[in-house]
């Protein structure tokens, strides 16, 4: 049995494709996915196997899905003739854009990557696998919820999974503004006035703000998003500091506070911030598979 508060760090590509692979492969009973792209056919294939197991396999989908142009409907009709629970998020005029899976009563996942052969080797993305009960119950929360339609109401699981646009506002506002030393950010997409404003403040107050481009991360393209504070916190996920993300999407983050997984992400950020640029350097970050 898996040790209950375990959590594993996906920073590479290859380590990104295992996690979602091997949470798919995984599954026992019951298995759920929040998608809103994903053109690989391992991931089809896992979830082929999972059906063949005889586990229940629920997909949430945006309303506009994209891929599969050769299947009659697309992948949502790919995935209902496998055998697939569909569902189609029920707020055309607020896409779903939250990334997470969840399998039995663990693990849980939360990235930022999508489920596309682009996300498994060419992009910047990040994500966390999770057995804490505590996330992978709200997990399962948030995902019926959302085939519904229905409002993110915090909980069981408010302290670490940050939702958009409920309270995504909310709590990236308090972690920056409670920042005491340093604040990292890597956010292609960092443009909401109020966020700008709120770190334009705490430089003035003598915090050290440090925000990467995307150049930082050539030659991968930029896509994840990861906030550091005093390189004892950080969050990653699918929320962006856009007025979009916060406010107008669903979004999915999560707080990480295990020492071990924020050193490593605290050491790609130097990296990044050293220049990045080298393709053979993507795994020195703390990278198990580096030879």
């Amino acid at each position: 049995m898996p040790d209950p508060t375990s959590e594993s760090l996906a920073l590479t590509p290859g380590e990104r494709r295992e996690a979602v692979l091997g949470l798919i492969r995984g599954a026992r009973h019951r298995l759920a996915l929040s998608v809103f792209r994903c053109n690989d056919h391992g991931v089809i294939s896992e979830i082929a196997a999972a059906l063949d197991r005889g586990v229940r396999v629920d997909v949430l989908l945006n309303q506009r899905t994209r891929g599969w142009k050769r299947e009659p409907d697309g992948l949502p009709g790919l995935l209902a003739r496998m055998g697939v629970r569909v569902h189609r998020y029920p707020h055309a005029e607020r896409p779903y854009h939250a990334k997470f899976l969840v399998a039995d009563d663990g693990p849980g996942l939360v990235g930022s990557l999508n489920l596309t052969r682009g996300s498994f080797e060419r992009t910047c993305d990040f994500a966390l696998t999770t057995h804490d009960p505590v996330v992978v119950e709200g997990l399962w929360h948030l995902f019926g919820l959302d085939c519904q339609g229905a409002v993110f109401d915090g909980v069981p699981a408010a302290e670490r999974l940050v939702v958009a646009p409920e309270h995504a506002r909310e709590r990236m506002s308090a972690l920056l503004a409670g920042a005491r030393e340093t604040v990292r950010i890597l956010d292609h997409k960092l443009k909401d006035p109020a966020v700008l404003g709120l770190l334009q403040e705490r430089r003035a107050e003598g915090l050290r703000v440090e925000v990467l481009s995307r150049r930082a991360v050539l030659p991968f393209r930029a896509h994840g998003r990861l906030m550091l504070v005093d390189d004892r916190t950080a969050v990653i996920g699918s929320a962006a500091f856009s007025s979009r993300s916060l406010d107008a999407r669903r979004e999915l983050a999560i707080i990480v506070h295990d020492p071990d997984l924020v050193r490593r992400l605290r050491d790609f950020l130097r990296w990044a911030a050293d220049g990045g640029g080298d393709a053979a350097a993507w795994s020195a970050p703390g990278d198990p598979h580096a030879a």
